[in-house]
C-alpha cells in the first residue's frame, strides 16, 4: 500500500540542502605565499564548484553456472571544476597564471615536484542557517586547466575563470567518518594482532 501524503511530509526532518550554499578555501603551495592576500579572497569569488563523487572500477567474475558478479578493484576520482568571478585588478587571473607556472616554468619547461605544487582543497556545504553541515579535503590538489578569457567590445558583462583541478584523493571530515576510521583501524589492528601471532607460533 503506498504511503499518504502525511507520511512523505513526514519524512523530511529538517529542509533541504541546497546548492548555492557553500565555500571553497584553498590552501597556497608554500612557493604562491607572496600571493595570500589574493588566496583569502578566492573564498568570495568562488562561483561555482562541486562535491567530489567516487568510482570503482570493477572487474566481472563467473563461478560456475552462478551469474556473473562484479568485484571493485580500483577507487577512480573525477577532476573538480572551480569557477571564479574576476575583480578588476585580475588577481584571480594572476594567481593561478603564477600557480601553472610553478607546475612547469616557461623558462625551460621543466616540470617540478609535485610536493612543491599542491596542496588541499576544502569545499565546505552549509544549511540554510548557515551551519557547516557537510565538508571535504581535496589532497595532493593542483589545477591542470585554465579555461581562456573572451574579450568582445559588445560584451557588458564580467569575467568568469574556470579552473580544473586534479587530486589524489578525498576525505569527508564528518564526525561520523573520523569514527569509522578509528574503527577500522581498531579492527585491522585487533586481526592483524590476532591472525599474525597465531601464524607466528
Amino acid at each position: 500500500m503506498a504511503s499518504g501524503i502525511n507520511d512523505f511530509k513526514a519524512s523530511f526532518k529538517t529542509d533541504l540542502a541546497r546548492p548555492s550554499r557553500f565555500d571553497v578555501q584553498i590552501n597556497a603551495p608554500l612557493a604562491l605565499i607572496p600571493y595570500m592576500g589574493d588566496v583569502r579572497r578566492l573564498i568570495y569569488r568562488c562561483d561555482s564548484a562541486q562535491l567530489p563523487g567516487r568510482t570503482f572500477a570493477t572487474a566481472e567474475q563467473k563461478i560456475g553456472s552462478n551469474p556473473v558478479e562484479k568485484y571493485p578493484y580500483l577507487t577512480t576520482y573525477n577532476d573538480i571544476d572551480l569557477t571564479f568571478i574576476v575583480d578588476d585588478d585580475m588577481k584571480q587571473k594572476v594567481f593561478f597564471d603564477q600557480w601553472l607556472e610553478l607546475i612547469n616554468p616557461t623558462l625551460n619547461f621543466n616540470y617540478q615536484y609535485k610536493q612543491n605544487y599542491a596542496t588541499i582543497i576544502t569545499v565546505n556545504q552549509y544549511d540554510v542557517t548557515n551551519k557547516l553541515s557537510y565538508s571535504v579535503d581535496l589532497y595532493d590538489a593542483y589545477p591542470i586547466s585554465m579555461n581562456q578569457l573572451d574579450l568582445d567590445w559588445s560584451s557588458d558583462g564580467f569575467h568568469k575563470l574556470s579552473v580544473t583541478f586534479a587530486y589524489t584523493r578525498w576525505q569527508n571530515n564528518s564526525v561520523q567518518n573520523l569514527v569509522q576510521n578509528i574503527l577500522q583501524q581498531g579492527l585491522s589492528t585487533v586481526v592483524n594482532d590476532v591472525f599474525g601471532s597465531s601464524l607466528n607460533l
